[in-house]
């Protein structure tokens, strides 16, 4: 008989579907059912956007807050941010004021959408006392290079040039980390207008006038500060929040941007947890191109390939460009999917095609562990 493993189920979010931690518990289950021996470990994880904070929060130590805020078109909204339990930290989630998710489809506005609701966050947690914060950027709606987050911190725009005389005098004790998944310079063809204008909503005219804004934009904070900033990768992040927040490093005790995985990565002990594992499976809902830029299944294979562990990774899609970047590190991909069907039937699907899922890697890696 096959000798029991040691399982560590590591995932993304299935986005607009399933949580990490529920998409974790799924394939765990379904494992358990072909392999009811085997040792199971729960690492749920996220890359700094929608579902970071979730995945923070499963791996203890946190509690809940809410803050009063302003959602993309100023409507207002209570977003939630977590806090450890001594009180010294937070995370915030740009995405759960400012996210595209608090958007129907025919209320995308990418020229008039706003940071602010995030800027508000980040204040109640000064408010709370906190001053280490890690922010997490991803899944924004806002093209607006995180003008009004600092707006909200304090700082004034008129006409191209910036007044930063107002900035709450508090910034000077926080450090703040800005966890991002992608490398995009704030202008130009590789810049936010042009790379993410376009799903949330922007017409190939409206990426050309944002790109001019920003442009405009960055003229005036970087000549406030006297510092360059827009060619640093990371800064076209959230339609140019990353740009935004890192020309104020003067302000802050210390501003640093991170990869979002590495974040949850380490409050969730993956690397704990990765060593006493003998296999790994990961996923996330679409495994595709964009997977070899930094998205949390490549980042669990990296790690997973660098500790000699076998790895799986699940996909609700998969493409031939997903399959060959995670093949590179030994990493065999398997679809969620059973059956031809439309990505709305799929995620309406729930839990139960993950667990199916599980139980069938389970039953093969039986197979080869009897063989």
């Amino acid at each position: 008989m096959a000798r029991p493993l040691t399982v560590l189920f590591a995932p993304d979010s299935f986005k607009g579907s399933l949580t990490s931690v529920e998409v974790a518990r799924a394939l765990a289950r379904g494992w358990a059912r072909a392999r009811a021996d085997d040792s199971i470990l729960l690492a749920p994880l996220a890359d700094g956007g929608e579902g970071t904070l979730i995945a923070i929060e499963a791996a203890g130590g946190w509690k809940w807050r809410d803050a009063a805020a302003h959602d993309p078109i100023g409507r207002p909204v209570t977003a939630a941010w977590l806090q450890s339990t001594d009180g010294t930290r937070a995370v915030v989630e740009l995405a759960a004021a400012s996210g595209l998710s608090r958007l129907g489809a025919d209320e995308r506005d990418p020229m008039g959408a706003t940071t602010r609701g995030t800027g508000e966050v980040l204040m109640a947690a000064i408010d709370a006392g906190v001053r280490q914060i890690t922010l997490g950027i991803g899944g924004s709606a806002t093209n607006d290079g995180g003008a009004g987050i600092l707006e909200v911190l304090g700082a004034r725009f008129d006409d191209g040039r910036a007044d930063l005389d107002g900035v709450d005098p508090r910034l000077a004790a926080v450090d703040l980390r800005i966890a991002c998944d992608v490398t995009n310079p704030l202008l130009g063809p590789t810049g936010a207008a042009a790379t993410y204008g376009p799903q949330k909503g922007a017409t190939v005219a409206q990426v050309a006038e944002l790109d001019g804004r920003l442009s405009t934009y960055a003229d005036g904070l970087e000549a406030a500060v006297a510092t360059r900033e827009r060619d640093t990768p990371g800064a076209g992040a959230a339609g140019g929040t990353g740009f935004g927040l890192l020309v104020m490093r003067g302000r802050f005790r210390s501003v640093a941007l991170v990869p979002g995985v590495d974040v949850v990565m380490a409050a969730a002990d993956f690397d704990g947890k990765l060593g006493r594992a003998d296999v790994v499976v990961t996923g996330e809902g679409r495994i595709d191109a964009q997977t070899a830029f930094g998205k949390t299944a490549l980042g669990v294979s990296r790690r997973a390939a660098a500790a000699g562990v076998a790895c799986v990774a699940v996909g609700g899609g998969v493409t031939p460009e997903g399959i060959e970047a995670l093949a590179a590190l030994g990493v065999v991909v398997v679809p969620v999917t059973e059956r031809p069907q439309s990505v709305e039937e799929a995620m309406a699907a729930g839990a139960a095609p993950l667990e199916r899922c599980g139980e069938r890697i389970a039953r093969l890696i039986g197979l080869k562990a009897a063989s």
